[in-house]
């Protein structure tokens, strides 16, 4: 798996989901890039209305901002995430903790964060070793 580095930090990571998306035409895509998300990836999507009537919508929005390249598709949309296998997808949410986790020395266990949206509560994936 190869990396790109910043200012002496990773900022993009290369991964290969376990099965593939398939598109229209029947093309298989499983190599893809995903970059370091910020602030701006986690906040946003927080205010789009399929998030506020469905949560778990929440990670396929911002699996979408951060996959700057899958196979040979031209562009990252929640359209191809929503045709992600479900094995593919649970795939890209652990490298996305896991990529985005905090430096610290000390990994904390794995316990569900939540965001909160208004007078809603929304469960973050998972997260392993956030500060």
């Amino acid at each position: 798996m190869s990396t790109s580095k910043h200012l002496g930090f990773q900022t993009e990571i290369e991964f290969e989901l376990p099965k593939g998306y398939v598109d229209d035409a029947g093309t298989l895509h499983r190599r893809g890039l995903m970059r370091l998300a910020t602030a701006a990836d986690e906040i946003l999507p927080l205010r789009d209305p399929r998030v506020q009537q469905n949560e778990a919508y929440l990670a396929v929005i911002v699996l979408a901002r951060v996959i700057t390249r899958l196979g040979t598709l031209e562009e990252i949309h929640t359209g191809v995430i929503e045709g992600l296998y479900a094995s593919d997808l649970g795939h890209l949410q652990r490298l996305y903790e896991k990529f985005n986790a905090s430096d610290d020395d000390q990994p904390a266990p794995a316990v569900e964060k939540q965001w909160a949206a208004g007078d809603k509560t929304l469960r973050r994936f998972s997260a392993v070793g956030e500060a």
